[in-house]
């Protein structure tokens, strides 16, 4: 498996990137930037690119509807310039609270947008003189949609890749067996080994019965909230509120893809009070209502001995790439973690 270390969207973003270079320097294989109603993923990304020379470059995730596929296109082809290729596209969809609720534009056809967005993507990093006949996208636009001027052009540089990795966060059988057919790699959220293959292996079995055997083998990019030692019992508590905020917050009732999946691992009263909780205002409650067993269940927090042997379910459940999120008191321990992580991987 390859190392990754997962940055927070939340602040601290500075002070991480020093921590960032030093772990470039021990090997680190590739750094993700998340975005969510958050500050923009790509200025930052330029930001590392500029502080850093050998580690890949990800972000983790930007939406499809916040931008049109030319532009994500664009973007990516600039990222992977500026950082000499080792810039990495993940898309998802996000959700429709965000989407509609922040950026007010509709979430619809999530499927067929991410298959459009990924083709589309792939044209423009080809050079090819953009043409898309689609559903969600028509390129150039049709002229009763607009002045009937525009016509079919491509990128004017040259990508340093004509095949820039595209990596897409899926949680639904129907996204996740797309992701396996289309994708480079696949971005699930909290990741619980034993119960993977139960809830995403058909999926992801469907999906790559249809994959093109030269995007190579899926890369399965799985974060965790990491502190090894024996004395971090306490740290689960610090990994709750990302829970409870994705569970409870993330989406109304009968429409929040991250409760889904906590409900699928058999956590559904759980999911049910923390989505209670959260909707009705009372945050503390809702965090303080996850357990420690869904925690333990999709993070690397214990034990040298113990962390080992969640890596080894981690490997046999098929991740090919450890995304870890130090819960770390300050930027030594956090180097730390991740050091000892590298340790028992290798």
């Amino acid at each position: 498996m390859r190392t990754g270390i997962f940055l927070s969207y939340a602040g601290g973003f500075k002070e991480t990137v020093d921590q960032v270079a030093v772990l470039e320097s021990q090997g680190v294989d590739i750094v993700l930037v998340a975005e969510a109603y958050s500050f923009d993923a790509i200025s930052q990304l330029g930001y590392l690119a500029a502080r850093t020379s050998t580690i890949e470059l990800g972000t983790g995730v930007v939406p499809i509807y916040t931008r049109t596929p030319t532009l994500l296109a664009m973007t990516a082809a600039g990222l992977d310039y500026v950082s000499d290729g080792r810039f990495r596209l993940g898309i998802g969809t996000s959700g429709p609270q965000v989407m509609e609720g922040f950026h007010g534009v509709p979430f619809d056809a999530p499927l067929g947008r991410t298959r459009e967005v990924v083709e589309i993507c792939r044209q423009v990093w080809r050079r090819e003189r953009l043409t898309h006949e689609g559903r969600s996208y028509q390129i150039p636009l049709p002229a009763d949609r607009g002045t009937g001027l525009g016509k079919p052009l491509k990128l004017i540089n040259t990508p340093v890749r004509e095949r820039i990795p595209i990596a897409i966060a899926a949680l639904g059988p129907q996204n996740v067996a797309l992701t396996a057919e289309i994708a480079e790699g696949w971005q699930p959220v909290f990741f619980y080994p034993e119960r993977a293959d139960d809830i995403w292996g058909d999926a992801l079995r469907a999906g790559k019965a249809k994959r093109d055997s030269a995007l190579g083998d899926l890369d399965v990019m799985v974060g965790v909230s990491l502190a090894i030692g024996d004395n971090v019992a306490e740290r689960l508590e610090w990994a709750k509120p990302q829970l409870a905020l994705y569970i409870g917050g993330m989406g109304a009732k009968g429409r929040n893809f991250y409760h889904n999946v906590a409900t699928r691992y058999g956590f559904g009263e759980v999911a049910d009070r923390i989505q209670d909780l959260y909707l009705a205002g009372r945050k503390a409650e809702a965090i303080a209502a996850v357990p420690d067993d869904l925690v333990r269940n999709v993070s690397l927090i214990g034990p040298r001995g113990y962390v080992k042997e969640r890596i080894a379910a981690f490997a046999e459940a098929g991740v090919t790439t450890l995304l870890a999120t130090p819960v770390a008191t300050d930027g030594a321990e956090y180097v730390d973690f991740v050091e000892q992580l590298q340790q028992l991987m290798s």
